[in-house]
């Protein structure tokens, strides 16, 4: 049993801790949060609520911490976390910039603690399918990747929050959802060469934006294009095109929503497309799992360090395109 504690309890802290409450092998110890009222919500869960993060990593009964955080404290809180000997998850993005991010994932090497991260993505049955047909080379050789993940979720949230900031949350829907298409595109793909991106506000008056849209280059040779919007009913969808046959995958509902389907189409060459419908798991507490697993010894948590700071790296190039106008290229 790893006893957590949850540093926040916003719209996702909120999520975590309704789908933790009883799980047999993750117990809630506390949950920290500043706002009176929402700590009152905490209480009435009949969870520890407690002030500050502070308290969480001076509570020795706790193995680790989740941060379910506003993105610019991710940095300070991790280094926090790996000095007081915490293992540490942290809701994406891990950073705002890649010196930021490699400076978490140091923090927590030299610390000896487990860094986490909350791309669920990665555990959906389809991608993990998908995943197995490239590592069999079953599609030949990739030629290109079109990926999309847009809702309309967070419409409601005021002009002058930190999610409408340029400052706060550049990109416009990159951290809300294009850093899950990055991190699975490195995942599947490998290391990002060369972005070109444009962020634009259509509709939302946000200063950073409310779609973004970006052109990869992998230094594997294939190309992507992906997109998030955040003014538009949920859509999910990745689509990978090789010489022998493409798969798309489209999610019929947003990791946050029990039930629906996703399908599987596939086309193999000179075939026909073939469509499968997966049923929805719980993504977001298979990854919580697959941290535990890796903090109590019992399997490595399956990202590299070279893929949590390039992610960000490629964020941060995206950020940099979309001001610059230029097509950026990565280290």
């Amino acid at each position: 049993m790893l006893t957590i504690g949850i540093a926040g309890f916003g719209w996702w802290g909120k999520h975590i801790a309704n789908r933790l409450k009883g799980h047999s092998g993750l117990r809630i110890g506390a949950i920290a949060e500043p706002i009176d009222s929402l700590r009152a919500e905490i209480e009435a869960m009949g969870l520890p609520a407690r002030t500050a993060y502070e308290d969480l990593l001076a509570d020795p009964t706790i193995d680790a911490v989740i941060l379910t955080t506003p993105h610019m404290f991710h940095e300070a809180q991790v280094v926090a976390a790996a000095a007081a000997g915490k293992n540490v998850f942290c809701e994406k993005p891990l950073g705002l910039t890649e010196e930021s991010a490699r400076r978490s994932v140091q923090a927590c090497k030299q610390a000896g603690v487990t860094l986490g991260i909350g791309h669920e993505r990665r555990f959906e049955p389809a991608m993990r399918r998908l995943k197995g047909m490239l590592d069999r080379s079953e599609l030949g050789t990739i030629m290109h990747v079109e990926c999309a993940f847009s809702h309309d979720k967070l419409i409601q949230v005021p002009t002058g929050g930190w999610r409408t900031s340029k400052e706060l949350s550049p990109g416009a829907g990159m951290t809300g959802m294009g850093i899950h298409l990055t991190d699975l595109l490195i995942w599947l793909f490998g290391p990002v060469a060369t972005v070109q991106a444009q962020v634009r506000d259509r509709t939302l008056g946000w200063p950073t934006g409310d779609m973004v849209v970006a052109q990869l280059g992998f230094k594997a040779g294939m190309t992507a294009h992906m997109q998030a919007i955040l003014n538009t009913p949920h859509f999910m969808r990745f689509h990978v095109f090789g010489s022998e046959g493409w798969v798309e995958v489209r999610n019929g509902t947003h990791p946050d929503t029990p039930g629906g389907v996703t399908d599987w189409i596939y086309c193999a060459k000179g075939g026909q497309p073939e469509r499968t419908p997966i049923e929805w798991t719980d993504a977001v507490v298979a990854n919580l799992e697959a941290f535990a697993a890796a903090v109590e010894g019992r399997a490595a948590y399956p990202w590299s360090d070279d893929e949590l700071i390039g992610n960000i790296a490629t964020y941060e190039a995206i950020c940099r395109s979309a001001d610059s106008g230029q097509t950026v290229t990565l280290r």
